[in-house]
């Protein structure tokens, strides 16, 4: 198990011209994507080593005050730190930093906190499940 508040490399994707918008910089989108990807396996990852319901399966409530401070560019390949932030009953708020690795240089992209549930998808009504029941509940 990772120390608490390490940063955890969630993923890692080199940029691709398919990405670009009408300017040659990576679509906001994609970067958005990546993050809510980023938070969910963490949350994910947070769960089973912490020995947490196997059950619970996450889906993202909220991503909270993207703002891009510098554009992303083809063949950066772009870092998404994390760190779990705050566990509730039923969610996960998870902390990413975004990186852009350019050559020699890193340069830091933007920063959100996802908030994310955990729910029984075996289940039609996908309703919100414990993370961490009590033993023997």
């Amino acid at each position: 198990m990772s120390e608490p508040n390490q940063p955890y490399i969630a993923i890692q994707v080199p940029m691709m011209p398919k990405d670009t918008n009408r300017h040659g910089t990576i679509f906001g989108g994609v970067l958005l994507s990546y993050i809510d990807l980023a938070g969910a396996i963490t949350a994910q990852r947070e769960l089973q080593l912490r020995g947490g319901n196997p059950k619970a399966s996450f889906v993202t409530v909220a991503i909270n005050r993207v703002e891009f401070k510098k554009p992303v560019l083809v063949g950066d390949v772009v870092r998404f730190e994390t760190n779990v932030v705050k566990t509730g009953r039923t969610s996960m708020t998870v902390h990413v930093e975004v990186f852009a690795e350019r050559g020699a240089d890193t340069v830091h992209v933007t920063s959100a906190e996802g908030v994310f549930v955990g729910v029984d998808l075996s289940t039609p009504e996908r309703k919100p499940v414990e993370l961490f029941p009590a033993a023997g509940t």
